[in-house]
């Protein structure tokens, strides 16, 4: 039976939020044996009673069920020897599951499940699952199958809207857990804060355990579009001193936080917002009565964590398993009755490799069918290129294939201009190097070979900026690159990222001619930016062609998120690039490629 949302939610009449009654999903008593009974001892004494519990987690599953590949049309492989899909982690769970008993384990996700592979987006998006008798989502079919007991929001969530997610949530088994996902008009609770479920145990007192569910405040960022005036989402430090203490009160012996965040304490929104990002460490540093935190967001492998509470000074366990189902995490719980209570006495956590098991076949035979018609749909031609286009280069030399992102962002938003007042002003468009391994083979042209140039599932806004405020854009773009001395020798492979900045946080704009001068320190850098052979004017006004995340405060770029908004569309970019490829028919770097910047060192250039 899917969960029962209702019984404990009261909808909202303006977003069909959620607003908590009774707060919680009460689970149904699992029965368990302790690991020592209560029996006298030679002397006549009681052993004290005893119990361990296995909590697995899993985050950032971002649609992946099987070890497919659908940009390359093949089995997932990676240098490193990794697996991928909920077919493996249904595997680990089995084994795991049999060696602790099942009764004596929980299953958890951190978030970020419905978007991030052409199985997702296709029924979001191409076969919803919104539609009127549309089907159900092929991760809560798997993940029903497998057996959560509870999954954290995660940012992605949002990408398709209330009205998906919501969808989503009614094919779920297992509630979605969101304590600071409030309803932006009332502040109660959209989604359960907090899952609790009853452990019996066999001669002894039944331990209650209660797994608190929290998201990332970027969803206010990222997703405005969709979430703005009707949900809100505070921090994760307050809504956890706010929630843990009741579920202690409401007799807890064991508090898992599962929490889509990860654990640097940073923020890549800068101070748009007054929360931190990756706040995981913060929650276990600040709030006392957390036993352990199943982390998310940061996609880093993190077998575990030990962070020393401030008030409590107790240890809080900390693990996040690494992405794309590549791993498991278990937090090993060894509990003891003292004093008339269930007392956690340790907590170690560790993690189980996807890579070492097989695909547990009842997963795989499940989505079959949906798997199929996935691999034949992104095997469609739309047309044909003229040569190779490859991302290989892209982070650090002008590339013609991020220049089709460019060109189409630009053409879309020129015709949806067109008429209006802005009609006249330069358009300008912004993407960035997503992949290193992206490639439109010469020859024919399909689906897979556009998504797998644009993997995320943005959409395009347009917003006006000052000439002034391009070149700051493109000054903090350009941090991006590691500091070179003129005449240093240069390291592809350490010559980008830096202070941690990922690829997607590097943007080229087109419609513009300039050079990033690498020898300069950062904010020095941009050197003979000009619009059509002259200097650019500082007072001019252009409309950058932005995608959604950038537009919103995404990677914390200077100026656009508060700039002037003139049009926004929900089509995706991905899409959109596939639109252009088949009207033109053919890909021709003629019609889209041109050689707008370029890094130097001292007006010399690098390559």
């Amino acid at each position: 039976m899917p969960f029962n949302r209702r019984k404990f939610l009261s909808r909202s009449a303006v977003t069909g939020a959620g607003v908590a009654l009774a707060g919680a999903a009460a689970a149904p008593a699992a029965e368990a044996a302790p690991t020592q009974q209560g029996h006298k001892g030679p002397m006549g004494h009681k052993k004290e009673k005893r119990y361990a519990l296995t909590v697995l987690g899993t985050t950032d599953l971002h649609g992946h069920v099987f070890n497919w590949d659908y940009f390359k049309d093949a089995e997932y492989t990676d240098e490193a020897g990794n697996a991928q899909g909920l077919a493996r982690i249904s595997t680990l769970v089995n084994e795991v599951r049999e060696e602790k008993g099942r009764r004596n384990t929980l299953l958890l996700d951190a978030g970020d499940t419905i978007q991030g592979t052409p199985l997702t987006y296709y029924y979001a998006k191409v076969d919803p699952i919104t539609a009127e008798g549309g089907p159900v989502h092929p991760m809560a079919q798997a993940m029903n199958a497998i057996g959560y007991d509870a999954v954290a929001l995660g940012n992605h969530e949002f990408n398709y809207g209330i009205e998906t997610l919501r969808r989503f949530e009614e094919q779920c088994d297992f509630p979605l857990l969101g304590a600071n996902a409030v309803d932006a008009k009332t502040l109660r609770p959209a989604f359960p804060p907090y899952f609790m479920k009853t452990f019996r145990v066999k001669g002894a007192p039944p331990v209650k355990v209660a797994v608190l569910g929290l998201t990332n405040p970027g969803i206010a960022i990222w997703d405005k579009a969709y979430v703005q005036g009707k949900l809100a989402f505070p921090g994760l430090e307050e809504q956890a001193a706010k929630w843990v203490p009741k579920l202690r009160s409401m007799g807890a012996d064991v508090v898992v936080v599962s929490a889509h965040s990860g654990s640097s304490g940073t923020s890549s929104y800068g101070d748009q917002i007054p929360y931190v990002e990756n706040a995981a460490a913060n929650v276990a540093r600040q709030v006392p009565g957390i036993d352990a935190i199943l982390v998310g967001h940061a996609h880093e492998e993190i077998a575990e964590l030990k962070v020393v509470n401030e008030e409590s000074g107790r240890t809080v366990v900390l693990s996040e398993p690494l992405c794309f189902a590549e791993r498991l995490t278990l937090f090993d719980f060894e509990l003891v009755f003292e004093r008339g209570r269930w007392h956690v006495e340790s907590v170690r956590a560790s993690l189980r490799d996807s890579a070492g098991v097989a695909d547990d076949g009842r997963i795989t035979r499940l989505l079959a069918d949906e798997h199929a018609t996935v691999v034949e749909y992104v095997n469609q031609v739309v047309g044909t290129a003229t040569e190779t286009l490859t991302t290989v280069e892209a982070r650090y030399q002008d590339a013609p294939i991020i220049d089709l992102i460019t060109k189409v962002q630009e053409d879309v938003v020129k015709e949806a201009l067109a008429g209006t007042e802005h009609a006249s002003l330069p358009v300008l468009a912004q993407a960035s190097p997503f992949s290193r391994t992206s490639e439109i083979p010469a020859g024919d042209v399909t689906i897979r070979d556009l998504s797998s140039l644009y993997v995320y599932d943005n959409t395009l806004v347009a917003k006006v900026l000052t000439g002034a405020q391009v070149r700051a854009y493109l000054e903090y773009s350009a941090e991006y690159y590691v500091q070179t001395a003129a005449g240093a020798p240069v390291d592809v492979e350490k010559l980008t990222n830096a202070n941690g900045r990922p690829d997607y946080n590097y943007d080229y704009v087109s419609g513009l001619t300039y050079e990033i001068d690498i020898a300069q320190p950062a904010g020095s850098r941009i050197r003979n930016l000009a619009r059509d052979g002259a200097p650019l004017d500082d007072a001019a006004r252009f409309v950058l062609a932005v995608n959604n995340y950038r537009a919103n405060g995404g990677g914390a770029f200077p100026h656009v998120a508060s700039a002037q908004e003139v049009w926004s569309e929900s089509t995706e970019i991905r899409t959109r690039i596939a639109e252009w490829a088949t009207a033109k028919g053919v890909l021709d770097p003629a019609d889209f490629a041109s050689v707008d910047w370029s890094l130097t060192r001292e007006g010399t250039p690098v390559f």
